[in-house]
């Protein structure tokens, strides 16, 4: 099922001020409290709803990875649990006319902990979550591949497959949904956390979802301009080199970039040009040289 965009679930703009999201957070925690609707389910699903939109756009840096990666990359980095780690009822009820008290134990099933969420109490405790790292080479990162992982749970050998998205980058985090340890008093298992590694690759750097590579033309092309016929990761292309570039200039090929993970579009892939100057010269090089330099060159 789709996730629901967090800034629509509070009936805001993507640009919306820190302060916009309070009030707008408040005004409809208000509206769908359990305790103003009780026996409300449509109202419950809501009230829970709106707390996680707020879990994640009242914290910057949640906030950033969420406009950054989409619904998607972003819940491929976080689980229920990081969302709501560090949110504080105490502070988010003061000013609403209800008295927190257990509500989140009673409708989350008892996940909170001091402060907010974070733990469980009683006797049903999430199993514990494993993390183990995913490699996976530059290209396969930018198709998108599935790969068949093994890892240890418990004491028992454990395989499956796990489909790694188009754009995944280093430090991603695949989260494997119950694949952890097991739970105790009922509780739920754990999830299994896939740390993703991408490797290099020989000809291309990447900067976010942007491509750069290197290439070298002469003096004399750098002057009077050229064309080159440059790799992607779509196969290679011609580009015209303008007449006086300088070195270090950026060539952008629009769209030939890493796909944007979780969402639409492609980054760009930019050819950094460098001039190349001679190490050695001949006889008639250098006497041309000279005429040029005598004419102000």
């Amino acid at each position: 099922m789709a996730q629901r965009d967090y800034y629509e679930t509070l009936g805001l703009k993507k640009g919306a001020t820190p302060d916009e999201i309070k009030k707008a957070y408040r005004k409809l925690a208000i509206k769908h409290h359990p305790d103003k609707n009780p026996g409300n389910k449509e109202a419950e699903e809501r009230f829970k709803e709106i707390n996680e939109a707020y879990a994640v756009l009242s914290d910057p840096e949640k906030r950033g990875q969420y406009d950054q990666f989409g619904a998607t990359g972003f819940h491929q980095r976080y689980s229920q649990e990081d969302i709501f780690r560090g949110f504080n009822v105490d502070d988010l009820f003061k000013d609403t006319g209800f008295d927190a008290g257990d509500i989140f134990s009673r409708i989350f099933g008892g996940f909170q902990g001091q402060g907010g969420y974070g733990g469980f109490r009683g006797g049903r405790r999430k199993g514990e979550d494993l993390s183990m790292e995913l490699h996976v080479s530059f290209r396969e990162a930018f198709t998108g591949c599935e790969r068949r992982v093994a890892f240890m749970r418990g004491n028992r050998r454990e395989e499956l497959s796990v489909k790694v998205p188009a754009g995944v980058e280093t430090g991603a985090r695949l989260r494997i949904q119950g694949k952890g340890g097991a739970g105790a008093g009922g509780g739920p298992a754990g999830d299994l956390y896939l740390e993703v590694k991408v490797g290099s690759d020989p000809l291309f750097a990447r900067e976010g979802d942007d491509l750069i590579v290197e290439r070298q033309v002469s003096f004399t092309e750098a002057s009077l301009g050229t064309s080159l016929e440059v790799p992607t990761l779509d196969g290679n292309r011609r580009i015209k080199v303008p007449a006086g570039i300088q070195p270090g200039t950026k060539i952008r090929l629009k769209g030939f970039g890493f796909p944007h993970l979780g969402g639409t579009g492609r980054g760009d892939c930019y050819v950094r040009v460098g001039v190349q100057v001679p190490e050695q010269l001949t006889g008639e090089q250098r006497r041309l040289l000279e005429e040029l330099a005598k004419k102000g060159l």
